[in-house]
């Protein structure tokens, strides 16, 4: 049902989901994205810090593409359960599309703590940060996401269609791309809870009483599980 890398730093959590994006849908928003004209050099979205350490393209989000396939994966997220569950969200920003090519990288930075969301007008708090690959692992070489915690660094490379979920609070960085191409999209979330560990607890129980039901249906003691679930998000939620 789920993947969680063995990557939990006070709970921390980082989650692979497969095939957000079916590989039609891939196919039909590469074939657009490899014949723009609108990337532009991603060091004009970052601040002075970030400026020294990224090196990629980015999507120029005024393009008429831009506007044409965002809502696409926007939408693509919202719906699927899993990130759902893992991520409670508040709010989903728009996401950016960066591609990564001739020794493009991103050297190790945390995500700002609060990004404007053009949609709602506001800003919001960046909790869960969030990458969904468009490109074939075939397709590129290095490129690989790199996340620090305790325990250790973990390499992040996964199929064109699938995400991966990890706390913004996270160190991590972007290994250059010594061939190909390494396409992108990449967002974040405020969560409805706020503290990573507790985020992870609830998605904990929710597997866990996915999985009950399907093994024993809506018992008593399921369904006590339940109610304790939606009391701990009353009770933690941040709305």
């Amino acid at each position: 049902m789920h993947d969680i890398f063995n990557c939990r730093n006070a709970f921390k959590m980082m989650l692979h989901i497969p095939a957000v994006l079916s590989k039609a849908q891939v196919a039909e928003l590469r074939q657009q994205l490899d014949r723009s004209e609108h990337w532009m050099n991603g060091q004009l979205s970052a601040g002075s810090q970030a400026q020294k350490i990224k090196k990629n393209l980015q999507l120029d989000s005024s393009s008429v593409l831009y506007q044409q396939i965002s809502p696409i994966i926007l939408q693509a997220l919202k719906s699927h359960h899993l990130i759902t569950s893992a991520a409670l969200p508040k709010h989903i920003l728009p996401p950016l599309f960066n591609c990564y090519q001739d020794s493009g990288t991103y050297g190790n930075h945390v995500d700002n703590a609060i990004h404007y969301s053009p949609l709602l007008g506001q800003a919001i708090r960046t909790d869960v940060s969030l990458t969904l690959f468009l490109s074939e692992i075939d397709e590129y070489e290095g490129g690989e996401l790199v996340v620090e915690d305790q325990y250790g660094c973990h390499e992040v490379k996964l199929d064109a269609g699938d995400v991966i979920v990890y706390p913004s609070t996270s160190l991590h960085r972007v290994e250059p791309v010594t061939q190909g191409k390494r396409i992108a999209a990449v967002t974040w979330i405020q969560s409805m809870i706020r503290e990573d560990a507790k985020r992870s607890m609830l998605f904990d129980l929710d597997m866990t009483i996915i999985k009950l039901r399907q093994q024993i249906g809506d018992t008593e003691e399921v369904l006590q599980l339940t109610h304790h679930y939606h009391n701990l998000i009353r009770q933690w939620g941040d709305l």
